[in-house]
């Protein structure tokens, strides 16, 4: 006999019923702290009063209409996102995997509509992660992911990452665009060089692509600016959203600069709960707090101090931990040990990490975590080595 669940997830034998801040409570009666977030997604943590009363209250009087009409809540959020951004307009849809697909069939509709049909090839990286679509999936280029599921989808080359003579020598007259991860999140927080982000754009422009940059875990404030290619001073073409722009509440967004977003006329793509009023009040209640003064300057002051603390834990624990990776509040340390070990370990001290590719525990919290509460995870990941060690 077969779960009711289908098996696609190897999961963890534990259940939460209630969730505040950083805290969740499992169903055996014991508290942990969240340095997970669902996977980047609770950026205002749990039961964040500002989302849940956003949420309530959209609920009780609107949820789904679909986009036969006009939907305010989402013109709203849209306004919000073009007036702190690069982009002049957003299409709204339900998750990562949809915004990437959406940033693709941008990207080649632009080309087809300013005279170049034959551009559809678009340039990816090695241990890219891009969703779990058959589209996004090819994008990734991951050969687990794509076995089983047949040819891959047709028009995209990877390269080596952080290589621009790579980028440059797979360029031909086929090539549509360039989609990239400012921060490699799925495969070990591995981030992109500013210089190489510069050279990109700057190799864009000279031969007429389009650069699209995938945000969906590193953007909504994740690295102490509300996207992380600002890091490199850049200008993308389109970018995608998900994960912490709802706070919990499924949501993904394109943006995009209007000579490409014109494009993207009646009949061309379409979602029918992407961007409804529910999703949009929470994502507007969510954008909203993450622009508020001094919320990622807060980011960047905690997510420097806890930088920090994860060399200590490092240098304080050499046999299990090789390095620390990433910026702000998107961290990852190298394990020398299976970073399953290393997971198991901190959650028998009552914290929730991720695992990541190339061996590392990756740590995203909410973003309204202390420095007292990145301390306090330390201190947990510092019990978990030791038990580790002493094994």
């Amino acid at each position: 006999m077969i779960a009711s669940i289908m098996p696609n997830y190897k999961r963890f034998d534990l259940a939460f019923e209630h969730g505040e801040g950083l805290w969740l409570t499992g169903t055996n009666g014991r508290r942990y702290l969240d340095f997970g977030a669902g996977i980047a997604v609770s950026s205002l943590g749990h039961s964040h009063p500002a989302l849940v009363e956003a949420i309530t209250a959209q609920a009780k009087k609107l949820i789904h209409v679909s986009n036969l009409y006009q939907v305010p809540q989402a013109k709203a959020l849209a306004d919000l996102l073009v007036a702190h951004s690069f982009a002049d307009s957003v299409l709204f849809c339900n998750s990562g995997a949809e915004a990437n697909e959406g940033l693709i069939k941008l990207i080649r509709r632009a080309q087809y509509k300013n005279g170049h049909p034959e551009r559809t090839r678009i340039i990816c990286f090695h241990h890219a992660f891009h969703g779990r679509t058959l589209a996004t999936i090819s994008a990734t280029g991951n050969p687990a992911y794509l076995e089983g599921f047949g040819s891959p989808v047709e028009g995209f080359n990877h390269v080596p990452f952080n290589d621009i003579e790579a980028v440059r020598a797979a360029i031909t007259d086929k090539t549509a665009g360039i989609l990239i991860e400012p921060v490699q999140g799925e495969s070990g927080i591995r981030a992109a060089e500013p210089a190489f982000l510069r050279a990109l754009r700057a190799l864009c422009d000279e031969k007429g692509l389009y650069l699209g940059i995938d945000e969906v875990q590193s953007g909504m404030g994740r690295t102490g600016t509300f996207f992380a290619f600002e890091h490199a001073g850049i200008t993308p073409d389109v970018v995608s959203s998900a994960k912490g722009i709802g706070g919990g509440f499924p949501l993904g967004a394109v943006l995009a600069r209007a000579d490409l977003a014109q494009h993207l006329t009646p009949g061309t793509h379409g979602t029918t709960y992407g961007g409804n009023p529910l999703a949009c009040a929470a994502g507007f209640a969510v954008v909203s707090e993450i622009l508020r003064p001094g919320f990622l300057e807060h980011v960047r002051t905690t997510g420097a101090a806890f930088g920090k603390m994860l060399e200590a834990c490092v240098a304080d624990h050499p046999s299990i931990f090789e390095e620390i990776r990433g910026t702000g509040l998107m961290r990852g340390l190298r394990c020398r040990i299976p970073v399953g070990e290393v997971l198991e370990a901190v959650m028998a001290e009552g914290l929730l990490a991720i695992g990541a590719g190339d061996n590392v525990l990756r740590l995203v919290p909410p973003l309204i975590a202390t420095e007292a509460d990145c301390a306090e995870a330390c201190t947990r990941i510092g019990r978990a080595a030791h038990a580790l060690s002493n094994q």
